[in-house]
């Protein structure tokens, strides 16, 4: 069973991109060929989504450079969740989880009960329940993505109207598990059964930079604190989630790629919106995977 993680980090995602490309080369195949379950939070849910719906990374990247500065150079929450959800709704129309061509999983949280909310498409990943198990939720793939990415308080929260659990007001799935690999293998070992030894999971992360002051752009932000704080936690989050698994799951078959890049002119944060800029990330994630192909190929014994 092969599974992709992919972690939430706004406009980085465009650095695991880099890294998708050219793993989709390698592979000479679209990636939901490849992997049985595709996992995402935040921006690795929309990267996660297009995948499974047969999206070339070359078509995802040019789709980022479209998204990125058309949604964060919004200057307030609501803005900026309107631009979201009208770009997704533009891309996704009223497609259903059904429609995924493999197994896709989105992590968002369900902000009242302070607790996992994720929407999956197969019935084999839930652990109880299943009799009433919906894909998704029944909501649509533009709603899920909308909840994974609802970085509150820099986007708004979502209320999501599910088929099986009532409405649910989500927000950001970075808020629960920016780096979503425990969850995929807790799908692959609990629900699905499999043997350590029969999983390989790559995971990626959107990278770490030091972060560029954000220096603008709205009264909506009080201090620059919060901000630096939403990075910092996701970090931490990731960042648990690889010593949880190194100490708990080491022999399960895993290659993380999430790179440090302490030069001040890689300097970026999570809403980045500068095209050289994102151009270079793109260029970094595609370095990272040169440094670890070898990893790769032993991985999925290419």
């Amino acid at each position: 069973m092969n599974i992709l993680t992919l972690d939430g980090g706004g406009s980085k995602g465009i650095y695991t991109l880099g890294i998708l490309n050219e793993l989709e080369k390698l592979l000479n195949k679209p990636l939901h060929d490849h992997f049985d379950i595709v996992y995402g939070t935040s921006t690795g849910s929309i990267i996660a989504s297009m995948i499974g719906l047969g999206y070339t990374i070359e078509s995802i990247i040019k789709k980022y450079y479209e998204l990125i500065p058309k949604i964060m150079n919004k200057n307030s929450a609501a803005s900026k969740s309107a631009e979201l959800k009208l770009q997704l709704e533009e891309e996704f129309g009223e497609k259903k989880f059904m429609e995924f061509l493999t197994g896709v999983a989105i992590v968002s949280m369900n902000y009242e009960r302070e607790k996992p909310f994720i929407f999956k498409r197969n019935v084999e990943q839930a652990y109880r329940l299943k009799a009433t198990f919906s894909p998704g939720f029944g909501a649509t793939i533009a709603q899920a993505i909308q909840a994974s990415c609802a970085a509150y308080p820099i986007f708004e929260k979502v209320l999501v109207k599910t088929e099986n659990q009532g409405d649910i007001l989500a927000v950001d799935g970075g808020f629960i598990a920016n780096n979503p690999t425990l969850f995929a293998i807790t799908d692959a070992k609990v629900a699905l059964k499999e043997a350590s030894n029969n999983v390989a999971i790559l995971s990626l992360g959107t990278g770490n930079f030091i972060e560029k002051s954000m220096g603008w752009k709205s009264s909506f932000f009080k201090s620059l604190q919060f901000v630096q704080l939403f990075e910092k936690m996701l970090k931490a989050s990731s960042s648990t989630t690889e010593i949880l698994i190194d100490l708990n799951f080491s022999e399960i078959p895993l290659v993380r790629i999430n790179e440090t890049f302490n030069q001040p002119e890689y300097g970026t944060n999570f809403v980045e919106t500068d095209v050289e800029k994102l151009k270079l990330l793109q260029r970094l994630g595609r370095e990272s995977f040169e440094r670890n192909e070898d990893k790769i190929k032993t991985l999925f014994k290419i």
